[in-house]
């Protein structure tokens, strides 16, 4: 009797073992039939997300092994150096944010990149005394707007705006790092 008991129960074990053999082989098939969710062919451009009424993206993706390219904090130019305000030697936020993205556009044309090629951009802002002491984002948003999601470029970076106590130079309301991906194939030399 004691055999008979253990011959049912091995027998049971096998059955159990047998079906899950079949159910793991089976999950393994459907599994291989179940298409890639990776592209099968590659990207060679950054891709953008987020949403199309947004003048930024929210993020962005950048094909392995593409090269990029990073500028330091850009400071804005000194417009007048004998101004007797902030305004009169740098310009305010929206002129300041004008003036780095000409010179983020050098920077990245001595490279052999434009500003279709800028993928995303940290933006630090100081407050403006002459704005009650208030951050003039808007000032900063204009500034971007003539050089992003325009017609001549609708490239809509993703972006960081970071409002800062201060910056090296008490007249800076504002300072900008841009990235930017290099086009594929490229030569960086």
């Amino acid at each position: 009797m004691e055999m008979k008991i253990k011959m049912k129960r091995n027998a049971k074990i096998a059955v159990g073992g047998i079906l899950l053999s079949c159910f793991l082989g089976a999950s393994v098939y459907a599994s291989a039939l179940t298409p890639n969710k990776l592209p099968l062919t590659p990207v060679h451009e950054p891709e953008f997300y987020g949403s199309p009424s947004s003048s930024i993206s929210s993020a962005v993706a950048i094909p392995a092994r593409t090269a990029t390219f990073s500028t330091s904090g850009t400071v804005p130019p000194l417009l007048n150096k004998d101004g007797k305000t902030v305004y009169e030697r740098y310009g305010d936020t929206e002129k300041q944010g004008e003036g780095i993205l000409l010179n983020i556009e050098k920077q990245l044309m001595e490279q052999g990149l434009t500003m279709k090629d800028v993928v995303y951009l940290r933006v630090y802002i100081t407050p403006d005394a002459a704005k009650k002491g208030e951050f003039d984002y808007q000032g900063w948003f204009n500034a971007y707007a003539k050089f992003f999601n325009t017609k001549d470029n609708p490239v809509k970076t993703a972006r960081s705006t970071v409002g800062v106590a201060s910056l090296v130079n008490k007249d800076w309301l504002i300072e900008i790092e841009a990235v930017a991906a290099y086009p594929i194939p490229h030569n960086q030399d």
